[in-house]
């Protein structure tokens, strides 16, 4: 019997029904176990024991994985789209190592990185307000970034002045100030208010200098943050819903979209197809 590229679609991309709901709980199993074994497999004495059960269950997973994969890439319109996605990246990482352990030994174990495909069923169960957080983080994050990284700019510029002062003034009292880039270390640590206590000044000057990059790193502190937190309440207004577009898998759309933010394609297809066409030569301003 054919398979239905439809319905396949909306199994494996979408949490809406019971489904999609089991496809997803199923694969976070799947995923959990997956890095269990590996992370298992590391330990000698459990390999040493039990590496030939646990070898055939990685293969188990990677040709779950892979078959998954496959599915994802047949079903999907823009099947480029979504394979240079971050998800889809994700997932061809997720099989690609156990194929190379064959050539090459020991880079099973970066299958780890399928821990990070337990993002993707943040909306099992109809989680929708967690999607929504997450979106709402990744909107503010990036609408943020052009400030942020000027911010981070900044603070890199006076890390390496202090650090310099610092070993001007630390260098010769015989102390841990043995060179600029230690110096610079020390005032990463002593600004960001992490303070380990390996590297301590010992002159009267040096103390005050950095009491002075002490207080300063609460400002560190609170600068991302309220650029952040003005981000957030800006996109508040635009709820994310879990609709995903049918071409290139897109998520976190706004609740009153009609079209995909990336693609352009409409997410609500009409049940008049005289009416869907007509819908779909006009997009909103």
């Amino acid at each position: 019997m054919a398979l239905d590229k439809d319905l396949i679609r909306t199994v494996i991309f979408e949490a809406d029904t019971s489904a999609g709901k089991t496809f997803d709980v199923l694969l976070l199993v799947f995923i959990l176990l997956s890095v269990a074994a590996i992370m298992a497999d590391s330990v000698g004495w459990i390999h040493a024991e039990y590496g030939t059960w646990l070898y055939a269950v990685e293969w188990f997973f990677t040709i779950a994985f892979t078959i998954e994969y496959a599915l994802r890439l047949w079903c999907i319109k823009n099947t480029r789209a979504y394979a240079l996605s971050f998800y889809g990246i994700i997932d061809l990482l997720g099989i690609i190592p156990t194929y190379l352990s064959l050539w090459i030994v020991g880079s099973q174990y970066l299958l780890v990185i399928r821990v990070l495909r337990v993002l993707r069923v943040f909306r099992v169960l109809r989680m929708v307000r967690y999607v929504g957080e997450a979106e709402l983080i990744a909107q503010a994050l990036g609408a943020s970034r052009r400030k942020i990284t000027v911010f981070v700019s900044t603070v890199l510029a006076l890390v390496v002045v202090f650090g310099s002062l610092m070993y001007v003034v630390e260098g010769g009292a015989g102390g841990h100030f043995t060179s600029i880039p230690t110096s610079i270390y020390w005032a990463v640590t002593t600004m960001t208010t992490v303070g380990y206590g390996d590297i301590v000044p010992q002159t009267a000057f040096g103390r005050g200098l950095a009491s002075i990059i002490m207080i300063m790193g609460y400002g560190v502190i609170a600068v991302p943050t309220g650029i952040v937190t003005l981000e957030l309440n800006e996109a508040n207004r635009r709820r994310a819903n879990t609709t995903t577009c049918q071409s290139c898998s897109a998520e976190g759309h706004s609740r009153e979209a009609a079209f995909c933010w990336r693609c352009g394609v409409q997410l609500f297809r009409s049940q008049d197809p005289a009416a869907d066409t007509s819908s779909t030569t006009h997009k909103p301003g």
